[in-house]
């Protein structure tokens, strides 16, 4: 029996009540199936297909934006919902999320179709693919749409919109299509590979341009090779933000292909479909260049150049052709796709035309040495270098009229120098062209300036080097090896006059040496001459000063002294005049005495010495003449002087060497030696009387007579005043010779 429970007032069997709930249940279920309860996730979305519909299905066109059956426009967020299955299928499907700092693209399944030449559906103002009815209402187009997502989660209609990441492709599978997977598939790699999930990030450091290529729009016109400028002020009402809003570039006139306009630093959102970015280096004019632009695009402009020039035109910037102005060192965001940069030097150009050898620039790598033919059929090959330089305002000028550097030297340099200095060579022999090679430089760089002007370019020199033989040939190397003994005969005499004067002056330098070393004792010979002159300068001064104080002292002194003497003047002269008096007459007094005593003694010596000469004349008359005199008085000294010597007479020794005249040898006896000078003829011959004078003779007989007359005559008595006597002429009488 069943169990039984009881509800209300009585008891119902247990099974019964289980299959009364269970019945329940299952009606709820149906009822719930039937009505369509639905409960979304909030992380979810359920797109909505409808199975049927009194309006009946669509035929072209996958969202229902009619009531149709077909995927219905409206998804369903999270929450309770109730659509009933015998007429709607849900899709649940997740979110789409955008990460930061990355782009989602937008495929539309539904929409109006895109016409010839459009690539990427419009953007609908207003819309962000959220509200497909509204964008489908709005015209908008099927296919790859020109709006990106930027970062967020968005709620899509998945079966409307394809979204694509770089991580996940959202979308909603309609049926077992293989074609529409690879369609999508092919988008999302050809998304990878330009890096279209990000971002274009331009870092300053990288100096790079980013050069853009629209892939939707109107084609260029004929002719064009880039798209113009177009929406890039910020007041154009159709400013694009660098191509970062589509819609706006279109509006205002752009064309699809490579931009003339750049990006440069700074972080792009652009549309991978709509614009490709190319990042180039940045254009850099370094210092010691200037760059010569050649524009592909803009208008045709008007010539510059002048009517002279006639090798191209030149226009202003911005217009097609080579721009007037070059660019100055600098960096450029330079669109190398609308024009070419060329680089010409403003420094210095050294041209070598060596083989294997070129300059800083290369524009010589293909240049070699000028071969010669001399006056004497000598084939020298001559180096030589050669120093330009280009005015940066005529830069465009070379640029325009040869295309770049290397091709001025290679097809009008090369060949004008080559030939210039084959026409020298052909004037000279080997030996003139050694020998005049500073003359030949001097001249080239004169003569080949004009013709360097006429390609607007400046010569600064002309450098050659020493020609030398071809390969295999040594004749220049003979001539060079007799030029070198030459030079080094000529050399050898220079050293040797050098030499030369190098000892002159050595012995030059030797002698100031010395002097030198003596010069301190000079210097200081002459600084002691100078101090002493300086010394006796103030010494003289001194006495001058002290000259003057005496002399004013002295004139003081002499005028006290004036006024002393004056009194006392008076005073001597009284007292001399009696004292004079007094003096002249004792003066006289011993006058008188003197004088007489004095003759007296005059007198008196004068008769002594007449009486002696008168005595030793009688003694020579006694003698028998002055020889015997002489000879007497000879031997009486003599016989003195042995005396007092004690020399002996005869000699104790005698020695006779050698023979003499007649058997007599030669003695050597001074009293042998005295009697026979006293015997010999000599002694005789100065025994002569020696001349006298005659008149000097008279004075003294006369004073012999007077004196003899004296002494015979009578003594007188002295008077007082005694009278003159005749003694005066006595003082005149010469004395007589000594015997």
């Amino acid at each position: 029996m069943a169990p039984l429970i009881r509800i209300g007032g009585g008891n119902v069997n247990l099974f019964v009540f289980v299959q009364w709930i269970v019945y329940g249940l299952i009606g709820l279920l149906v009822a719930l199936w039937i009505l369509g309860f639905r409960v979304i996730r909030n992380d979810r979305v359920a797109i909505v297909e409808k199975w049927w519909s009194p309006r009946g299905s669509l035929k072209d066109a996958i969202i229902a934006v009619g009531g149709e059956a077909g995927y219905q426009p409206d998804v369903l967020r999270g929450g309770i919902h109730f659509r009933t299955p015998l007429m709607y299928r849900l899709h649940v499907m997740p979110l789409v999320t955008i990460t930061q700092g990355k782009i989602g693209y937008v495929f539309a399944r539904d929409g109006v179709p895109l016409p010839p030449g459009q690539t990427l559906g419009k953007v609908i103002p207003g819309n962000s693919f959220e509200n497909v009815k509204a964008f489908i209402e709005a015209g908008g187009q099927r296919g790859p749409q020109r709006q990106i997502l930027r970062e967020g989660t968005y709620a899509f209609n998945l079966a409307q919109f394809i979204v694509i990441t770089e991580t996940q492709i959202y979308y909603l599978p309609m049926g077992t299509s293989a074609q529409e997977q690879a369609t999508i598939q092919m988008m999302a790699q050809h998304l990878s590979a330009v890096d279209g999930f990000n971002p274009i990030v331009i870092k300053g450091a990288d100096d790079k341009t980013g050069i853009v290529t629209v892939n939707d729009g109107p084609s260029l016109p004929m002719g064009d090779i880039i798209a113009p400028n177009v929406g890039d002020k910020q007041d154009d009402p159709n400013y694009h933000n660098n191509f970062q809003d589509p819609e706006a570039f279109l509006a205002g006139g752009g064309f699809r292909g490579r931009q003339y306009q750049v990006l440069t630093e700074g972080t792009y959102f652009v549309n991978r479909l709509f614009a490709t970015v190319e990042l180039i280096n940045k254009i850099i004019v370094p210092v010691g260049y200037t760059g010569v632009v050649v524009s592909y695009y803009g208008p045709k402009g008007v010539d510059t150049s002048g009517e002279e020039y006639r090798h191209g035109e030149l226009v202003a910037m911005g217009n097609r052709g080579v721009w007037s102005e070059a660019l100055m060192p600098g960096k450029y965001a330079f669109n190398t796709y609308a024009g070419s940069i060329s680089m010409v030097p403003t420094t210095n150009i050294i041209l070598k035309w060596i083989a294997g050898q070129s300059g800083e620039h290369n524009y010589d790598e293909n240049l070699a040495e000028v071969n010669l033919i001399t006056k004497d059929a000598f084939e020298p090959l001559l180096p030589l270098s050669v120093v330009i330089h280009i005015d940066y305002k005529k830069a465009p000028l070379v640029i325009q009229r040869f295309g770049d550097i290397k091709m001025l030297v290679n097809q009008t340099l090369d060949p004008m120098v080559s030939a210039y200095f084959k026409n020298i060579g052909q004037t000279m022999t080997i030996i003139e062209l050694l020998q005049k090679r500073a003359d030949i430089q001097e001249r080239s760089s004169l003569e080949m300036k004009t013709k360097f002007e006429h390609y607007n370019l400046e010569l600064e020199e002309v450098l050659i080097g020493t020609p030398h033989s071809q390969a295999g040939d040594d004749k220049i190397e003979q001539i060079l090896m007799q030029l070198r003994d030459r030079q080094v005969a000529m050399e050898k005499l220079e050293t040797y006059e050098k030499q030369r004067i190098a000892a002159d002056k050595e012995r030059e330098l030797k002698e100031a040496t010395a002097t030198a070393e003596q010069q301190t004792m000079l210097t200081q010979s002459e600084i002691n001459i100078k101090i002493q002159e300086n010394s006796g300068r103030a010494e003289l001064q001194r006495a001058t000063q002290d000259a003057e104080r005496v002399k004013t002292l002295a004139a003081a002194d002499a005028e006290r002294v004036k006024l002393l003497a004056a009194g006392d003047a008076q005073k001597v002269k009284v007292m001399g005049e009696a004292d004079a008096t007094k003096i002249k007459l004792i003066g006289e007094a011993d006058a008188t005495r003197i004088k007489l005593t004095a003759e007296a003694d005059a007198e008196k010596e004068a008769k002594v010495g007449i009486g002696k000469a008168m005595a030793i004349e009688e003694q020579v008359r006694a003698y028998g003449g002055p020889q015997l005199q002489l000879i007497q008085d000879v031997m009486g000294k003599l016989a003195s002087a042995i005396e007092t010597a004690k020399i002996p007479i005869v000699p104790s020794t005698y020695v006779q060497m050698g023979e003499g005249g007649e058997g007599e040898g030669s003695s050597a006896n001074a009293f042998s030696l005295l009697m026979t000078l006293l015997a010999t003829e000599k002694l005789a011959a100065t025994g002569a009387p020696a001349p006298t004078d005659s008149e000097q003779a008279e004075a003294v007989r006369a004073v012999k007579a007077a004196l003899r007359e004296q002494m015979t005559s009578p003594v007188q008595p002295v008077s007082a005043k005694p009278a003159p006597t005749a003694v005066p002429p006595a003082k005149s009488e010469p004395k007589p010779p000594k015997s």
